[in-house]
């Protein structure tokens, strides 16, 4: 099984580079080298957000039988850290996605990438999941230089070996089903890797998969669950539902009244108790839809219905 895996699995570079594949000795350093892995018989890829560079750019893929393509990034999101790309040909192989929701802990993981470049290229990492729904703190430089602390939340936690290459590889089970998306801009501690749960994007690339294109509803806040919650206040208690800390302005959520510090418990009735529950919903809706929040205010409940925004 996970030698079929590895036919899916693409090098991706930011460099076009002069010869004649992007697989070469300091490629990662040189190229900016990265993975992704093949995820339509048509050409969509997916793979890290800090690996392809922003929406509407365009990246360098060469696949397992040395043949190198264009690519264009069709979607990107920064927050998650993921991004789709395409590549314009047809009869690819692709992998299964599995169910990251259905992850358990110390069941058995594989990580897939190119660690280093042309050497070691697909190379194939074992471990186990160590913890699911792990938050991180990254700090970070902004471009003038100003430090700046974001969160990674929901993530699968595994000891399989993850390294720069690696980014943007998939996480599989052992059925070689796609649970996760491997991330490595957290490089502090040894024998810990990171992985982005995979139904985070299932939404989109099933929308770009069956029409070609994906409509994205904006709704304009950023929460955090309780497990970031001691992070940012120790006074707070949050048993359930996910806390808004931001709300941007001009968004379907202020045009419609949620505010910062809401706790959004529901929408409609699916219970919140991670961000990526809602982003994972959001993504099923278009632009002008309508959704209704459960909200928990002053301690008080009410219902909030918010029309989806184009973004």
């Amino acid at each position: 099984t996970i030698e079929k895996v590895n036919n899916s699995i693409v090098g991706i570079s930011k460099i076009k580079n002069k010869g004649n594949t992007i697989f070469l000795q300091n490629g990662a350093k040189n190229l900016g080298l990265g993975t992704g892995f093949i995820v339509s018989e048509n050409g969509y890829i997916v793979t890290n957000q800090h690996v392809s560079g922003q929406k509407n750019s365009v990246c360098y893929v060469t696949l397992e039988d040395g043949r190198s393509f264009d690519a264009s990034v069709v979607w990107a999101d920064e927050d998650l850290d993921l991004s789709i790309i395409k590549i314009k040909t047809n009869n690819l192989r692709y992998l299964d996605l599995g169910n990251s929701d259905e992850v358990k802990i110390a069941q058995q993981v594989y990580a897939i990438g190119n660690p280093i470049g042309f050497e070691f290229q697909r190379t194939v990492t074992s471990g186990i999941v160590s913890a699911t729904n792990r938050t991180i703190v990254l700090n970070e430089q902004d471009e003038i230089g100003n430090e700046k602390s974001s969160y990674m939340e929901d993530l699968i936690q595994t000891d399989a070996t993850i390294n720069p290459g690696n980014s943007g590889g998939p996480l599989i089970n052992e059925s070689g089903e796609v649970i996760g998306v491997n991330s490595v801009k957290i490089t502090s501690a040894e024998g810990i890797g990171f992985a982005v749960p995979i139904n985070s994007v299932k939404a989109i690339l099933k929308s770009f998969i069956s029409t070609g294109g994906f409509e994205e509803a904006y709704l304009g806040i950023f929460a955090y669950d309780k497990n970031v919650i001691p992070y940012l206040d120790s006074n707070l208690q949050l048993d359930k539902g996910i806390y808004v800390v931001q709300v941007n302005g001009n968004s379907a959520a202020a045009k419609y009244g949620i505010q910062e510090k809401d706790v959004l418990l529901e929408v409609d009735g699916v219970s919140l108790e991670k961000m990526c529950d809602l982003r994972s919903y959001i993504y099923t809706k278009k632009p002008g839809d309508e959704v209704t929040f459960k909200v928990l205010r002053n301690k008080k409940e009410m219902q909030i219905a918010v029309k989806l925004l184009k973004k």
